[in-house]
């Protein structure tokens, strides 16, 4: 149906059924909108004991990338997802101590000689031959050594906080200068919070 065919047949209508068309349309326009912009959302959350008396976090996101990201990618521009994770302390007598605060970073990049979707973190880098495939590792943080042995004491209880967000810090600067005025650019998580209370086990 074209614009002019849409416009004659919604001015004939009475003042109600123009009334439901719009709260239809708007709906819509809405739903279409809220689909880029919820964000990143936190699934799970929690720490496990490793092998040598710390912690390790295991987490999982879940997001997808509006098609300006999308598209920044396959041209070849870098993006980097940063998780960060946070332990405090309640104080009755003063400001909750911070024990922890940590964070790492992912880089998604995009190979057009051969068609390659690559992930890394330090020194790992992984290929994918689909994007889908590369955030689904990149949505998993996994074995994550976030507490030391010596951060945390055993029967206390703590506060546990985890986020991701699209760190446009780490880009190449003329691209922080465009990320800084444009939306698409804004893609995070709220901060997590859960309790967690060391055992002895692991000290």
């Amino acid at each position: 149906m074209t614009f002019s065919r849409f416009s004659r047949r919604f001015f004939g209508c009475s003042r109600l059924e123009q009334l439901a068309t719009s709260i239809v349309l708007a709906l819509l326009l809405c739903c279409g909108a809220s689909a880029w912009a919820e964000g990143i959302a936190v699934q799970q959350a929690s720490l496990e004991a490793d092998s040598v008396g710390g912690w390790n976090l295991d987490a999982r996101f879940d997001f997808q990338l509006n098609p300006s990201l999308e598209d920044a990618v396959n041209k070849g521009i870098p993006l980097y997802f940063t998780t960060n994770f946070e332990l405090t302390r309640g104080r009755w007598y003063w400001f909750d101590e911070q024990t922890v605060s940590t964070a790492q970073s992912i880089r998604l990049s995009f190979q057009p000689l051969t068609r390659e979707y690559r992930v890394s973190s330090g020194g790992l880098q992984l290929g994918f031959e689909s994007l889908k495939e590369a955030l689904a590792v990149i949505k998993h943080v996994t074995s994550w050594h976030v507490i030391d042995r010596n951060e945390a004491d055993p029967g206390e209880t703590y506060t546990a906080s985890v986020r991701m967000r699209l760190d446009t810090d780490l880009m190449p600067k003329p691209f922080q200068i465009d990320a800084v005025n444009n939306r698409d650019w804004n893609l995070s998580s709220e901060w997590r919070h859960f309790p967690f209370t060391a055992t002895d086990h692991a000290k």
